[in-house]
């Protein structure tokens, strides 16, 4: 549930592989100190950005922001954690990579001296704090942005269906009810895929002590109530015909906002900036925000700067001066906000005028409002070592259930079956 990865095709980035030791070669005379950024595609606009701020603070050292697309940046970067070469001082991640980092011992421990990042805590939205906390209480990257979720709904397609816009998410049975009215009256889709309510459901009703796919005990929870409501919510909108069977970031989910075909998107609240400036600009005004349907709470992705523990230890407190400038400098967060939708993990940012200005592609809805409740909402949940694998077997299983080659029952004892083995590895 993040943008990162599939952001990173649309923004066209380069990737820079140019590193001091290739402009001693070319130049024949080493450069001045360089401290050098790993990052992906928007992360690295908002470093680039940054530079005349580090700048002011470290006039003598060079800010060289490394870019690859998302997919081939953390490839890279497992890479060099695991053979110790080609190492940034310091690597940008993505949230869903952290806890696959966190499993080995590459990344410091940003708790211990001299970084004492323990003292930020109250500082920064906790879930994303306790999000980079391991078993072990290590912390191994801070925060920079996040992703709280919420629902789009397109005004012009609800009125012309009848429906209520600030009553179609009180519950999911008035959200799929709307649907129904939705389709028959105006043919749109209520959303482009049943993946975007299964995804926010499993992340409703979580127990203390439980993580998404496993408790802090490595049991496995595919075969539960909640992994058993959100299969029903998605098979019925499925067989109502309410969603438009689109795989998000392609070229038909992007044409079924710009052409109407689609009333609702469940998301972060990142995905405004995305229809504004690129998926749907000529929409501008025809679109609301909402909290999620039955207020539920979820978090759609973020970012996290890291460490190298194997990196120029010489290097190691520009580099942590480096994440604090992008992690808790307030200026700099917010200016990351309103030029990249980077919505802040520093609170102190929360209460700035611009969280209650109207956002124009939203017809004037201060919406920033509401999503800076939700931020505050989410609860952060125990990121367990298998959770990569445990999302492509659930993934798996509900495509077994939605093409009815298995009934729910049968399909979440499968994937419990799976789950469990693979956490005894």
């Amino acid at each position: 549930m993040d943008r990162r990865g599939l952001l990173g095709g649309a923004a066209g980035a380069v990737a820079l592989t140019v590193w001091p030791a290739a402009i001693t070669a070319a130049t024949g005379a080493p450069p001045r100190e360089v401290l050098t950024v790993a990052a992906f595609p928007l992360v690295d606009e908002i470093g680039r950005a940054a530079k005349a701020r580090w700048q002011a603070l470290h006039p003598d050292v060079e800010l060289r922001i490394l870019t690859r697309q998302y997919v081939d940046h953390h490839t890279a970067m497992t890479t060099a954690l695991s053979t110790a070469r080609g190492l940034p001082d310091v690597m940008a991640l993505e949230s869903s990579f952290v806890a696959r980092f966190a499993r080995g011992t590459g990344l410091l421990d940003l708790n211990q001296a001299p970084f004492g990042a323990a003292q930020y805590r109250e500082r920064l939205v906790r879930y994303a704090y306790d999000q980079a906390i391991t078993r072990e209480g290590a912390m191994v990257a801070m925060p920079t942005d996040i992703g709280p979720g919420t629902m789009l709904w397109r005004a012009d397609i609800l009125q012309r269906a009848g429906v209520d816009g600030a009553a179609i998410g009180r519950s999911w049975d008035d959200y799929i009810a709307a649907g129904q009215r939705i389709k028959a009256t105006t043919g749109a889709f209520l959303v482009s895929t049943v993946v975007e309510m299964k995804d926010i459901l499993i992340r409703s009703g979580l127990k203390a002590g439980e993580g998404l796919y496993y408790d802090q005990d490595s049991r496995a929870l595919a075969d539960t109530p909640r992994f058993e409501r959100a299969f029903e919510v998605a098979l019925r909108a499925r067989q109502l015909g309410l969603d438009a069977k689109l795989t998000t970031w392609t070229n038909e989910w992007a044409e079924g906002f710009k052409r109407g075909t689609l009333a609702t998107a469940l998301s972060g609240a990142w995905l405004v900036g995305q229809l504004a400036n690129w998926v749907a600009p000529d929409t501008r005004g025809l679109w609301r925000a909402a909290h999620l349907p039955e207020g539920a709470n979820a978090a759609y992705g973020g970012t996290f700067y890291a460490l190298p523990r194997q990196a120029d230890a010489g290097r190691r407190a520009l580099a942590w001066d480096y994440i604090r400038l992008m992690t808790l400098d307030a200026a700099q967060q917010l200016a990351a906000f309103k030029q990249q939708d980077a919505f802040p993990a520093l609170r102190e940012t929360h209460d700035d005028p611009f969280f209650d200005a109207p956002v124009p592609f939203l017809a004037g809805q201060p919406a920033r409002r509401l999503w800076r409740e939700a931020a505050g909402r989410i609860q952060a949940m125990p990121v367990h070592r298998q959770n990569a694998f445990a999302e492509e077997v659930v993934s798996t299983e509900l495509d077994n259930v939605l093409t009815g080659r298995k009934t729910i029952r049968q399909a979440l004892a499968d994937a419990q079956k799976l789950l469990t083995r693979r956490a005894l590895r």
